[in-house]
């Protein structure tokens, strides 16, 4: 690709206290406030040409201020979310941390959960994505009755918390009968449907029993 030209920075005539540099720069951006024609001349401009001055001004901005290309470089980029992996495999990202004392395993406990595929598709809830009425499920943190990934999710949690965990097939619903499962039909079925991929749970701990 050639070098800009002198003509597609199109000169504007500027007073004597300001660089030449700076005044190409201000017509460029003038020239694309308004469409990219001038004020005298009603023109239809390509997009290609629209594009080759965008890559003229940003050269031209960095030329009369190599410090903006500094701070480009220098900006960090944003913190991803952390999970902590246990060793059972499961992921855990802490939402809210709750009160009191923790649960431990053998606990009965009152929680709130919406599960979703990993691609984030929605699988089922104990509240109503509509209304917001909720219908809370009891589980025993005993390891025969609960998906062992849940279970691994709930020890450790204190009532208010919140937490969003991944949970690999394995951990998950490796029998129809383990809990939470929904007492209907249709969303029985569809979460079963995904027992074979890992299901991302949003849990809630509302009481300890």
């Amino acid at each position: 690709m050639a070098a800009c030209s002198a003509k597609s920075l199109v000169p504007l005539s500027c007073t004597s206290s300001a660089p030449r540099l700076q005044c190409k720069a201000n017509k460029i951006i003038l020239d694309g406030l308004h469409g990219g024609c001038s004020t005298v001349t009603n023109c239809r401009k390509s997009r290609r040409t629209f594009l080759w001055k965008s890559v003229c001004l940003g050269a031209v901005v960095l030329h009369a201020n190599p410090s903006f290309s500094v701070s480009l470089l220098e900006m960090k980029e944003p913190e991803m979310i952390r999970y902590q992996k246990l060793k059972s495999g499961v992921k855990i990202e802490e939402i809210v941390e709750g009160e009191g004392p923790e649960t431990h395993e053998g606990d009965v406990v009152e929680i709130n959960y919406v599960c979703r595929r990993s691609n984030g598709y929605f699988v089922h809830s104990t509240q109503n994505q509509l209304s917001g009425e909720s219908k809370p499920v009891i589980i025993s943190l005993d390891g025969k009755e609960v998906i062992q990934g849940l279970k691994d999710v709930l020890v450790g949690m204190k009532v208010g918390g919140k937490r969003r965990a991944l949970i690999p097939p394995s951990l998950g619903y490796i029998n129809e009968d383990l809990k939470p499962i929904p007492d209907e039909f249709g969303p029985r079925r569809s979460l079963l449907s995904h027992a074979k991929e890992p299901l991302v749970f949003e849990v809630q701990l509302l009481k300890r029993l």
